[in-house]
């Protein structure tokens, strides 16, 4: 794999940062490394892998994925077990379409004279792992391994290092590849690790809708993609919560959810740390960067009616952690809640090992290569 050195001689480097327009999650980690890039001096671009695909087959690519995860997820389950997950036998691999976009990324490295190129979508990783084994790229390529669960098209042993959000999916990698791995937690802004300003008058508001009812925060991604949530928010209200929807960009769910009259229904929010600080916990469904954010501000999270394939492979690997629990069905969700009362063991539990997760700064394991 040939490297050529040419950064600036006081260490600044020269970034590339490749994410995915498939909801939100990526490009918010993109943002978060691009941000302190910036901050320590180094320069950062973020490019979407999926507009380096020709003739239209990005914009397919995600609508194709929206439509199916909230309108058909048997079908993305059938295309994740296929495509996707890590289990023996031969499987498709990403990198006859990935490599549809190597021209184009090349000429992006060369415009923008890079010293390291990092995906944190999983097409990216098989296009940089392709380039880099068949000496294509001549820069260094990370990949910053987003997901609580591995699945098969993260993994390329053409890249030169992958970093990891916790140290068993970090082994995972090792042994599928004998490249570098290094655990470094997930990426979220400050904000969500520090006191929340605006925490305050989301108390407020709660209270005004409905005094004395904790707030449960559900989660349904950037896109709406949540199975029945408003019956699980007519369980939520029956219990004596307060269910808070967010809705992402989804404007139907929106407009659903807003009739129901026990239900606070958010569209997309700006202040995430705030809203975070002042509810009572997460009923997450994807295991995603909502959740990492909740993990981050101290909130705990339950998993529940997770999205097929890596959102349900997701949401069992952060119980299997210790990081969240899975509540199968409404009484657990219930009983689950309970558990997590003010001051109880539980909580304080789960809110220590939330915080465990985040141990070091993956832009650390990106400058140096």
């Amino acid at each position: 794999m040939p490297t050529t050195d040419h950064s600036a001689p006081d260490g600044r480097r020269r970034l590339l940062i490749l994410s995915a327009s498939m909801g939100a999650g990526h490009d918010t980690v993109a943002a978060e490394l691009a941000r302190r890039a910036a901050a320590r001096g180094h320069e950062a671009h973020v490019a979407d892998v999926l507009r380096l695909l020709p003739n239209g087959l990005g914009t397919g690519l995600r609508r194709g994925y929206q439509a199916s995860v909230r309108h058909l997820p048997w079908l993305y389950a059938g295309v994740y077990g296929a495509f996707l997950r890590g289990e023996p036998g031969r499987r498709p691999s990403g990198v006859p379409l990935a490599r549809l976009a190597g021209d184009r990324l090349t000429q992006l490295v060369d415009r923008l004279d890079a010293d390291v190129v990092v995906s944190v979508f999983h097409l990216a990783a098989q296009l940089t792992g392709h380039l880099r084994a068949r000496g294509g790229l001549r820069v260094p390529s990370a990949v910053f391994l987003l997901d609580f669960a591995v699945h098969r098209q993260w993994l390329h042993p053409g890249n030169d290092r992958y970093l990891c959000l916790t140290d068993a999916a970090a082994e995972e990698v090792r042994r599928h590849l004998a490249v570098p791995v290094v655990t470094t937690g997930p990426v979220v802004a400050p904000a969500f690790r520090a006191p929340a300003p605006g925490a305050a008058r989301w108390r407020e508001r709660f209270a005004r809708r409905a005094p004395g009812r904790p707030p449960v925060l559900l989660s349904a991604g950037a896109w709406g993609a949540a199975s029945r949530p408003a019956a699980t928010a007519r369980l939520l209200a029956a219990g004596g919560y307060l269910p808070v929807v967010l809705c992402g960009r989804d404007e139907r769910l929106l407009a659903r959810l807003s009739r129901e009259p026990a239900v606070l229904a958010l569209g997309w929010v700006d202040d995430m740390p705030g809203l975070l600080a002042a509810c009572h916990a997460l009923v997450d469904n994807a295991a995603g960067q909502t959740a990492v954010q909740a993990l981050a501000a101290g909130l705990p999270v339950i998993g529940h009616r997770p999205l097929p394939g890596h959102g349900a492979e997701g949401v069992r690997r952060m119980a299997d952690l210790g990081l969240s629990e899975p509540a199968p069905d409404g009484p657990a969700l219930l009983t689950a809640l309970t558990r997590l009362r003010e001051d109880s063991p539980t909580r304080t539990t789960r809110v220590t090992r939330g915080h465990a997760l985040f141990r070091g700064d993956a832009l650390d394991s990106v400058t140096d290569l």
